[in-house]
């Protein structure tokens, strides 16, 4: 006998794969009836990103096999690297290009699955061109509506934020790729972010920004941008510096709840489900339903089964960074008025050089691991699910 189609799953089918993808995932019930983590550490996160990650590269598979020999020279060699030579710049990254290839398949070797972002976007491939080679990678996109760190920082009203939003993006995708991530290349590529040439970006296209929420349109300038770590507290971001100026300042943590745990295949029975019970999140995920459709979904899914909420609480409480983009980016963002002060901002050429003397040749100095480095690793990690023995390519977050 077939298996029952999604369509038609009852509610104590869908209850029951809700509790054995938890089980599965080796959550259990604490005394207070919420889930509890299977234990502590990195490796635990990847763990609960595993059942994404997999379902990421089986739906990738074939653009994985169309595209990873054409693109496998642009990653590095180890031994190919001479760290006084790297210098970094920014390339935009357009659709439907060898670039946009490029950056999707670097971003499936994130332990972490990579979102696709939504609303604004503006992503990037940070080049090596010293080596012309492919170091890193950013992507920025709106931020979600509710941060309470972020939100009691710039000491923010619901109205304040709805209105003043737009000033901020997120930093989704941010991280090295080896061998450079070897080097503490993820530092350089986070500074990178707080440049001229990301605001310069910001402002040619979205300078005359329609608010989501309001439909209004804004004379915007990008005056932060935000980042958490996907586990836990973040050694990249921390005491993020260059000639003593911070680049990415912790404000605290998110509270440990999101949907990253729900993959796919599950979130596709709940819509099956509601689509059963003709409730309109079902199939309401165009453009302009807001970033936290998925979220939406899922909660209504669980409310038509009779299953608490608490589901969602998933305890990997991720630490939270914001970068200002002007001296005086808060006061502007917390009162609606002023112009930014933006005098202090360096090009990424500027930054580059700083960083690599900073930390990516001191780092070469200590230690030559970064030399044994194999592009062809990459293939092994594409193709078997594995991580490397130089452990994450990056640093993802996912919601």
């Amino acid at each position: 006998m077939g298996a029952v189609a999604p369509a038609f799953m009852p509610d104590a089918i869908l209850k029951r794969a809700i509790r054995e993808h938890f089980t599965n995932l080796g959550f259990t019930k604490g005394s207070d009836g919420l889930l509890q983590l299977p234990g502590a550490g990195k490796d635990v996160v990847r763990r609960l990103h595993a059942g994404q990650r997999e379902e990421k590269i089986a739906s990738s598979r074939r653009f994985i096999d169309k595209n990873l020999n054409r693109l496998l020279g642009h990653f590095a060699e180890g031994e190919e690297i001479e760290p006084e030579n790297i210098d970094l710049r920014l390339i935009r990254v357009k659709s439907e290009t060898w670039q946009a290839d490029l950056f999707r398949l670097a971003s499936l070797t994130w332990s972490v699955p990579v979102s696709s972002g939504f609303g604004r976007r503006m992503r990037y491939l940070v080049w090596d061109v010293g080596h012309d080679r492919l170091a890193g990678l950013i992507a920025l996109g709106d931020p979600v509506f509710n941060l309470g760190v972020r939100d009691s920082l710039i000491g923010w009203s619901v109205r304040d934020r709805e209105s003043r939003l737009v000033g901020i993006m997120d930093a989704y995708v941010l991280g090295a790729i080896p061998p450079y991530n070897m080097l503490l290349g993820g530092k350089a590529v986070a500074c990178l972010v707080r440049s001229r040439d990301v605001l310069d970006d910001f402002g040619e296209r979205y300078g005359g920004s329609v608010g989501i929420i309001s439909g209004k349109a804004k004379n915007a300038s990008l005056l932060a941008v935000t980042t958490s770590s996907s586990m836990g507290r973040s050694s990249v971001y921390n005491r993020l510096k260059l000639s003593g100026e911070p680049y990415f300042t912790p404000i605290g943590y998110t509270l440990g709840w999101g949907h990253f745990h729900i993959t796919e295949e599950l979130f596709s029975q709940m819509r099956a489900f509601l689509r059963l019970r003709d409730h309109h999140y079902a199939d309401q995920h165009e453009y302009g339903s807001g970033p936290n459709w998925r979220l939406r979904t899922i909660k209504a899914a669980l409310t038509e089964l009779g299953v608490s909420e608490s589901v969602l609480r998933h305890g990997i409480r991720r630490e939270v960074f914001i970068a200002p983009m002007a001296a005086n980016s808060f006061e502007i963002l917390r009162e609606g008025k002023g112009v930014p002060n933006t005098t202090a901002l360096d090009t990424v050429e500027e930054i580059s050089r700083k960083a690599v003397d900073r930390w990516m040749i001191p780092r070469a100095l200590r230690s030559s691991d970064f030399r044994q480095w194999r592009r062809t690793e990459l293939q092994r990690l594409l193709g078997q699910l594995a991580e490397t023995k130089h452990g994450s390519l990056g640093e993802a977050r996912t919601a």
